[in-house]
């Protein structure tokens, strides 16, 4: 698929620093998933809100929605992509749990593809976890491109199962996102611009300084202590997916969670920055 191809290019330019503008990226990303959703229909049908579901029957707000959606879920992606492992796991989590509950649809893409992807993955983690590969940019907006894709597939062709599961699925790399978009306008700095006070960046730090481990040590300590929390939570999502309630309840727990990790953890750091001066 040339939107794949893409994706891909707007990364592996942002990797090899042609393409160095976040605004331009954000931009180009913006027109590439505009387009995907208009032209194949990649629509998000049902929120379970009555009166929000009736303003997503609006054809424009619904691409517009779809849109921000995807782009929220591929830029999170890159985000937590700071750590060895830690984006390939929750894919390799995100893409089990999908299979385990049979609600991939074939006519979207087979079960061998589907093994073959996470077999692919596992091999990507090993490497990964070793210093001997990097996903990059490229690899991080692919991936997050094909989980949004994939989710909002199986949100259509299961309407059964509550739309806020999916959420469950993809709740972290997106909260993390937003979650860093609020904090930079909350401090008057670009949402667009890189920093280093990412919840996992914290978690890294923390072990660092805590523990005086290695750097790539703490790194895979790290990335292991996020993965299985957020394993915890997506294993929890599959035990009453159809209940939105349920799952609006573990979405919910998951960003307090979240937000009290993050406060304790930035305290740690800026306490000791500040013992420093």
């Amino acid at each position: 698929n040339s939107f794949i191809v893409s994706i891909y290019l707007v990364g592996f330019f942002s990797d090899t620093k042609i393409l160095a503008s976040p605004k331009k990226r954000f931009l180009i990303q913006c027109l590439l998933i505009l387009l995907f959703v208009a032209i194949f229909d990649v629509k998000i049908n049902s929120s379970r809100i009555e009166l929000f579901d009736v303003i997503l029957n609006n054809k424009f707000f619904a691409i517009f929605f779809s849109t921000f959606c995807l782009l929220i879920l591929i830029n999170g992606s890159n985000f937590i992509d700071g750590l060895n492992g830690l984006l390939i796991s929750s894919i390799i989590i995100i893409l089990f749990m999908l299979t385990r509950l049979n609600l991939i649809d074939n006519s979207i893409i087979s079960d061998q593809s589907i093994n073959l992807i996470m077999l692919i993955l596992l091999l990507l983690l090993l490497l990964n976890i070793f210093n001997v590969l990097m996903l990059g940019d490229s690899g991080a907006y692919l991936l997050g491109f094909f989980i949004g894709f994939l989710i909002i597939s199986c949100h259509r062709n299961n309407p059964d199962i509550s739309p806020y599961f999916f959420i469950s699925l993809i709740w972290y790399p997106c909260f993390e996102n937003l979650f860093s978009i609020l904090r930079k306008l909350n401090r008057e700095f670009s949402p667009l611009k890189p920093d280093s006070k990412h919840l996992h960046q914290l978690v890294l730090f923390f072990l660092t300084k805590k523990f005086d481990l290695k750097l790539i040590h703490s790194n895979n300590l790290s990335s292991g202590i996020i993965c299985f929390f957020n394993f915890l939570i997506i294993y929890i999502s599959t035990l009453n997916p159809s209940n939105t309630f349920f799952q609006i309840k573990l979405i919910s727990t998951s960003i307090i969670f979240y937000n009290v990790s993050y406060m304790l953890l930035f305290k740690f750091y800026k306490s000791n920055l500040m013992s420093k001066k």
